[in-house]
């Protein structure tokens, strides 16, 4: 059987690169894979159960129970999910817990597709560092805070840019020094600024990097 094509796209939070992934899969026709849902959906049912997202055995037991209707929870893009997601996310039980679900979407996409897109922050680095083409997706804080404040403010959320652009902040600097997979480009990670991209500019930046990478 020939093996998978991955395509890793990484990056924090509000880069671009959920859009972008999804766009790539439907080019190509791979199976896509939001990695970041996972950790949200353990958040999310740590919140839902009462729980501290710091408390790293609550946190693992909610992580190895997570089940695919767990992915389907209409609170996972809020704000207070997403910060549980960055706590939740540091715990070595909870990354291990999740990092063989995302190992088997890459190598066996679902549907028998030719290849996976993964986005995330340790796909490249550490759940796929075999892929075939590693992308890091990023943009400057206040661009990629415009777009996640647009994005909780179309949803009914009230919440002041000033306060989104702290929280981004302070949840990089969470990912970025966390002892287990921080955030950070593969060494052979392209790098795409999405800064002063329109999408359709982005996707084919990261399309020509593609083609660019897998000729023969």
């Amino acid at each position: 059987m020939t093996a998978s094509v991955v395509i890793a796209v990484d990056g924090p939070v509000a880069a671009g690169k959920g859009t972008l992934a999804r766009r790539l899969a439907d080019k190509y026709g791979y199976a896509y894979l939001d990695t970041g849902s996972l950790y949200r959906a353990v958040g999310a049912k740590v919140l839902r159960a009462g729980g501290d997202p710091a408390d790293a055995d609550f946190a693992a037991r909610m992580a190895e129970s997570l089940a695919d209707s767990d992915l389907a929870a209409p609170d996972l893009r809020s704000e207070a999910v997403g910060l549980a997601a960055s706590k939740v996310a540091v715990v070595p039980g909870v990354r291990a817990a999740l990092l063989d679900y995302q190992q088997r979407f890459a190598h066996r996409p679902p549907g028998g597709k030719p290849g996976a897109v993964l986005d995330g922050r340790d796909i490249g680095t550490v759940v796929c560092p075999d892929a075939a083409v590693k992308l890091f997706v990023t943009a400057r804080d206040e661009v990629r805070a415009g777009r996640r404040h647009k994005e909780l403010m179309d949803k009914g959320e009230s919440v002041t840019f000033e306060r989104v652009l702290d929280d981004l902040r302070r949840r990089d600097e969470q990912d970025r020094a966390r002892s287990t997979a921080p955030l950070k480009p593969a060494d052979d990670a392209h790098l795409l600024d999405t800064s002063d991209l329109a999408i359709e500019a982005a996707v084919t930046a990261a399309v020509d990097i593609i083609t660019a990478t897998l000729k023969p």
